[in-house]
């Protein structure tokens, strides 16, 4: 398993990758659970084979007491047990609960993702599209995703532009808080559940590996019998046709769970139970002269330490799991930790008479305020531009009939900050004077070391906020840190990002570009006029048409991320309406 692995001190890209989206704790009941369901189907369906000729449904075979009992096997049952809504609720649930009377389950953490369009699936429950090779989608069979990473989103570094009007607190911002609202964890099984193949090492398709394959003439990796190791993100529990849905580990509300947590136990573990000030936890070896850090996680040997060998930095504890994969995220959760306690204790002066909990809760409420106006009032017109005021109108209360729940293409939409991460991480000095060197982002992931040995946050906040951050064209996507170096640590192979969210799309059994587009009202390209119009680019349309046959087949992550920017936005339409949607749905059902 990982944990032996990072024992034995030699961590791979994939391992890294493994480490922060492995489920923990109640996320991994739940989908440990669903994986047990999906097995035992898929072996029924292998048996019932021999009976049936066709193609079909194995749950349309199985009587309703018969799915229920594996669903009581499995485990699935303790999923959708009724939540008690009784006891009164002046706050809000660490897990989301509760949230909405109707529905108290709706926006809770550990369960699926909503979809705003049903599932595409090669056989229309859970295989990917692009498992089965050669298969034709709308007359064409689908690239390589790294092929598809290859030819549009590669591109030489000189030809690196900066964004003269965002900030890189602009980047880092959409990242803190996407790490609020989703988190789909892969499955807990590190071996093929039939097989004995291992997805880190073996390159053969048995689920969950669904390991993506090297195209001819690959720039970097020459060895087409390699792959890409990837996992398939871990089935939710989902009553009825057993459709294949993903889970959302965190809450869906833009609540400041990345800094309490999503689950109780991990909430109590935040906390500083020691007295009754309401206090976060903090560190108790290091200070940032005298300012607090998080906790360190005190779980087994940590990628934190493998990155930084000599320094003898863990990973820090934070709400939320993925907090240590990048230096400035790490800055982000450390001056929210201050904050909450820097509230705790003001509202402890003028309220001396409140014990612990009310303490924790009232600056709990606040931080969560305070991040929501960012988000709101900030954050979402820079990004949305003139289309802002369209997709969310003027806020008019709370609606209980607004479903809250993060949609499952929202998690693959609101990666297009992917393409806004520079390649280097800057620290500037008090006089904000560019601390030398930079810090390449390839040898940043997990290196929190750098923030305890080398002068803390500030230096890495005031870069936040006085540098550039990269801007996104269609001529420079995503810079070669993020698609041929991400967690090359200690090598087997640098993992490709756009490439992981383009399979990722596949896996989830998203529809394709245009099915999205119909879905926010835009035209719908045929072919190489129509998509070069759309793209406002003929060449562009043309490599696609090259890979995908037809605008339909695009991967959703990639046609919405190359479409031109709204006015005063940084997105194109159908990132816009994909994101703008969410946010309008999050604030309208978050009573």
């Amino acid at each position: 398993s990982t944990k032996q692995h990072l024992q034995n001190d030699a961590l791979t890209p994939v391992e890294l990758l493994g480490y922060f989206k492995q489920p923990v704790a109640g996320t991994r009941a739940a989908a440990r659970a669903a994986d047990y369901v999906e097995t035992t189907l898929n072996l029924l369906k292998e048996k019932l084979q021999r009976a049936v000729r066709g193609d079909f449904n194995v749950t349309d075979l199985l009587t309703p007491t018969q799915l229920g009992m594996v669903f009581n096997a499995s485990g699935c049952d303790q999923q959708d047990k009724k939540i008690n809504c009784d006891a009164p609720h002046h706050y809000r649930t660490v897990t989301g609960e509760c949230n909405n009377r109707r529905n108290p389950s709706l926006g809770a953490s550990n369960r699926a993702l909503v979809r705003w369009l049903p599932a595409e699936y090669e056989d229309g429950v859970s295989v990917p599209r692009g498992w089965t090779e050669g298969k034709r989608f709308s007359g064409f069979p689908l690239p390589l995703v790294r092929k598809v990473s290859n030819e549009i989103v590669r591109f030489p570094p000189e030809q690196l532009r900066l964004d003269q009007q965002r900030s890189r607190m602009f980047m880092q911002w959409g990242q803190f808080v996407d790490h609020d609202l989703d988190f789909t964890p892969q499955t807990p099984a590190r071996v093929a559940f039939r097989g004995k193949a291992d997805c880190d090492t073996s390159c053969a398709k048995q689920p969950p590996c669904f390991p993506i394959k090297i195209p001819p003439n690959d720039p970097r990796i020459k060895d087409t019998r390699d792959c890409l190791p990837f996992f398939r993100s871990a089935p939710a529990c989902t009553s009825g046709r057993a459709i294949r849905d993903q889970i959302n580990a965190l809450t869906s509300f833009l609540d400041g769970s990345m800094v309490y947590g999503s689950e109780v136990p991990l909430a109590n573990k935040l906390r500083n139970q020691t007295n009754q000030l309401g206090l976060l936890a903090v560190n108790q070896n290091f200070t940032d002269r005298g300012k607090a850090y998080m906790p360190f996680n005190s779980g087994q040997k940590d990628p934190c330490l493998i990155v930084g060998k000599e320094a003898k930095i863990p990973c820090f504890l934070a709400g939320e799991f993925r907090a240590n994969e990048m230096l400035e995220l790490v800055c982000m959760h450390t001056l929210f930790l201050r904050e909450h306690n820097r509230l705790a204790r003001g509202l402890k002066r003028l309220n001396p008479h409140w014990n612990g909990e009310k303490l924790y809760q009232e600056a709990r409420k606040i931080l969560g305020a305070m991040i929501q106006i960012i988000t709101y009032r900030d954050y979402l017109p820079l990004l949305l531009g003139t289309s802002f005021r369209r997709l969310i109108p003027r806020y008019q209360g709370y609606n209980e009939s607004v479903d809250p729940r993060i949609s499952n293409v929202f998690t693959l939409a609101f990666r297009f900050g992917h393409a806004s991460i520079p390649p280097t991480v800057d620290r500037l000095d008090q006089n904000y004077k560019p601390i030398r060197p930079k810090i390449q982002l390839r040898k940043a992931f997990f290196a929190v070391w750098r923030i305890v040995k080398e002068g803390g946050i500030d230096p890495f906040l005031r870069s936040l906020m006085a540098n550039q951050a990269k801007l996104m064209t269609q001529q420079q996507m995503v810079v070669d840190d993020l698609r041929d170096r991400m967690f090359e640590q200690v090598e087997r192979i640098g993992f490709d990002l756009p490439a992981l969210n383009m399979q990722r799309s596949r896996d989830h059994g998203l529809p394709g570009y245009n099915s999205w587009r119909q879905f926010c009202g835009l035209s719908q390209p045929s072919g190489l006029k129509t998509l070069a119009q759309v793209l406002r680019n003929r060449r562009l349309a043309k490599k696609f048409l090259q890979l995908y046959g037809t605008p339909k087949n695009i991967d959703i992550w990639i046609g919405a991320l190359s479409e031109p920017f709204v006015s005063g936005g940084r997105v194109g339409p159908l990132m816009a309406c994909i994101i703008g949607t969410q946010f309008r749905k999050i604030r309208d059902g978050d009573r």
